[in-house]
This record gives structure tokens, sequence and C-alpha cells, in this order.
């Protein structure tokens, strides 16, 4: 067991080091401000229906998942690391494990979302009954724990393998396939903890998103009104972008043969994924979404009001 790693982070750009310190402090703020005015706004709504509730827990996961990188990433920027930054073996084992469970948390929501779709556009008289409390709450509940699972089980087979040679990883946080880079071995069982957890994370989600999208095209084919094709289609359309955004950039990064992997383009890939994705999924939903932006609005005039009978 080597006594720890190197982040490089970016410090081989020490020119640059305090520009992107600015730069990701400032949208590290806007994505944990956009997040928790969400959050706060779904969860102040007395009556929730099933995919606010889902909204709820997706902002909850992205708050969760920008906090367990940016913070630490920021601090080495600030501080200046010539060298790289020390992380001890046991930090980067649960870096990793706390990454994959909010990722892979977030995989399983979109398909309980994509499901809750499926049902309010198919069977809308149904719906009341099909998706009761009772069922989302188990839904949020078993999508935690499936990523929590999946993410043990990667880690500590990740974590068993020989490391050898340089402990320097070409990363600004304990990404696996950085990890896997260091691996001793020279044959392709290290790889397949990652392609199990792919299949487990990205394929099977992705089947249940596809399966209840074509259903719902075809249950969109079927009605006669254009007005009401395009409301209904209308409804599923932020959970498509953030789908496409999510499930895009993760199999970018893991499915696909470690001789593919490139250390800074995956730095840089993963820059964007842990810094722009999670600030674009509240405006995503604020935009699309008449329920989030009447409760979010409830929220400011509220605290609005809270705020003049003070100075008042």
């Amino acid at each position: 067991m080597p006594p720890g790693f190197f982040l490089q982070g970016f410090s081989e750009f020490p020119h640059l080091q305090p520009f992107l310190f600015v730069l990701l402090l400032v949208v590290h703020l806007a994505t944990l401000s956009g997040n928790l005015i969400v959050l706060v706004s779904v969860a102040s709504v007395v009556t929730r229906p099933p995919m606010l509730l889902f909204l709820c827990q997706l902002s909850a996961i992205e708050l969760c998942y920008t906090l367990v990188v940016v913070p630490r990433c920021l601090a080495d920027l600030a501080r200046g690391q010539n060298r790289g930054s020390p992380i001890s073996f046991v930090g980067c084992a649960v870096q990793m494990q706390m990454f994959v469970a909010l990722g892979g948390a977030e995989c399983f929501l979109l398909a309980a979302m994509a499901y809750d779709r499926y049902v309010a556009i198919c069977h809308p008289l149904r719906y009341p009954a099909m998706m009761t409390p009772g069922l989302c709450g188990r839904l949020a509940i078993s999508c935690f724990l499936g990523g929590l699972v999946v993410s043990l089980f990667l880690t500590m087979a990740v974590f068993q393998l020989p490391f050898c040679g340089s402990h320097l990883l070409v990363h600004f946080f304990c990404d696996i396939t950085a990890v896997l880079h260091l691996a001793c071995t020279r044959s392709y069982v290290e790889e397949l903890p990652l392609l199990g957890a792919c299949i487990v994370l990205l394929l099977v989600p992705s089947f249940l998103i596809l399966t209840s999208y074509g259903a719902i095209v075809g249950a969109l084919q079927r009605l006669h009104s254009s007005g009401g094709r395009r409301k209904a289609a209308s409804t599923c359309a932020s959970h498509l972008a953030v789908t496409l955004l999510h499930y895009g950039c993760a199999t970018f990064m893991y499915a696909r043969p470690k001789t593919s992997y490139t250390p800074k383009q995956d730095r840089t890939l993963a820059l964007v994924y842990t810094n722009v994705t999670p600030l674009l999924y509240p405006l995503i939903y604020s935009f699309r979404n008449r329920e989030v932006t009447t409760a979010i609005h409830r929220v400011l005039r509220l605290k609005g009001d809270g705020q003049s009978l003070v100075t008042g």
C-alpha cells in the first residue's frame, strides 16, 4: 500500500493559478447558490408532486457532488502548489468513493425521473395512484443505496491493485481513470471493476430511460392535438437536457479502455463536468419548469417581505 498520492492539479501552470482560482470560486459559489435556492424552494412546497421530490434530491446530490471535489481544488490553487498536493491513500479512496456514490445515485435518479414522466404522459388518470409518496420515497432511497453499493465495490476493487513507480496523479482530484493509470498491472483485469460499474450505472439506467421515452414517443404520436403534444413534450425537455449532459460526460469519461486515457485532456473535461454541469442543472429546471419557478418566486417573495418587516 503506498503512503499516498500527489495531486498535480494545475501546478504546471503557475501563471494561470490565480485566474483559475477566481474563476472556479465564482462558478462554485454560483453553483451552491443555484442548487440551494432550488432545494429550499422545492422543500418549502407543502404538497410536492413526485417530479419536484426527485428534483429536490437532484439538487442535494449536486450540492454534495461539487463539495466533494471543488473546495480542495480551490485550497490547492490558493496555496499555489507547484509540486503537487499530497493526499493520503485513505483520503484518496474516500474522495473517489463519495464521488462515484453521488454520480451513481444521479444515474439511478434520472431513470426514476424518466419513469415518472412515462407514467404522467402515458397513464395520466392513474398517475396519483401509481406515483404514490411511498413509492417515490422508496425510489429516492433506492437511488442513493444503489450508488453507495456500486461505489464501495468499485473503490475496494481499485485500491486493492498494486501501485508502483510514480504516485503523481495528473488530476485535481482522485478520479477513477487517473488512479487506474498508476496501477502496475499490465492486463485488462484492473479494468473489469470499472466496466462492471459502467454497466450498472450507465447501461442499465440508460436502457430504462430509453424504454420510458420510447413509450412516451408512442403516446405522443397517438395524440390528435398538436398543442397537446407540445405541452406533453415540454414537460420532458428539462429532464432530457440534464440526462444528455450527465450521461454524455460520464460515458465519454469512463466507458472507454485504459489505452485511450489522456491525463491532461481528461483533467480538462473533468473541470467542466464537476463545475459547469452542476451549475447548469438548476438553470435548466428553473427555466423549463413552471412549478419550480413558482416555488422559487414564493421563497424569494417571502424573504423580501421578511426583510421589509425587519427594516420597517
